[in-house]
């Protein structure tokens, strides 16, 4: 992965992650005090609701889980999230609508924000996955670091020689799988 594609990918989980902090604040509290006007107290009300936007981020984990081995997703998990989101919605809608139709708006935004920047999170996390992956399955030429890597290691390979792992990925910042494929990559280039 390029550093820019690294950049970017960093940067845009960091906002998301930022905007689904706050949100989850927000619409935790609103759940929080809606619970709360209507008959929980103490650790209950605050327990109950969690469950809420809990709902969403545990069946969104089991999700990507599926989507990094490579299994069906199950129905279970899609209806959690899908009862997950409107549970989030109606809980901040009703908090606000003590206020009218705006405060009503008002209060279901963090749900949104919340929503809108989570799942885009597990894409950003799952197009990762399936980008290694997909490099991974297709063989050497999927890697645009093969140049790179051939270039840099030149003299070593024209001396026959093949750089360590260690070296790999201390000279391109890279990990102990990456590191390995490139390896092998210049094994291949070595050995003709």
């Amino acid at each position: 992965m390029m550093a820019a594609d690294r950049i970017i990918r960093w940067s845009t989980a960091l906002a998301l992650l930022g905007v689904a902090a706050v949100a989850a604040v927000a619409s935790y509290e609103h759940a929080y005090d809606l619970v709360r006007a209507h008959g929980e107290s103490g650790w209950t009300a605050r327990m109950v609701s969690l469950t809420v936007d809990g709902l969403i981020y545990a069946s969104s984990m089991v999700m990507l889980d599926s989507a990094r081995r490579k299994t069906p997703v199950p129905a279970l998990a899609r209806w959690l999230l899908g009862l997950g989101i409107a549970a989030t919605l109606a809980a901040n809608v009703a908090h606000g609508l003590g206020q009218g139709l705006i405060g009503a708006a008002v209060a279901a935004w963090p749900a949104v924000a919340l929503i809108g920047s989570y799942e885009p999170l597990m894409l950003v996390i799952r197009s990762a996955q399936v980008s290694v992956q997909d490099m991974s399955e297709t063989g050497h030429d999927a890697d645009p670091m093969q140049e790179r890597t051939a270039e840099l290691f030149a003299e070593q390979l024209a001396a026959d020689r093949v750089p360590s792992i260690r070296t790999i990925r201390a000279q391109l910042h890279v990990g102990q799988p990456r590191a390995q494929r490139v390896r092998e990559y210049l094994t291949a280039l070595s050995n003709p």
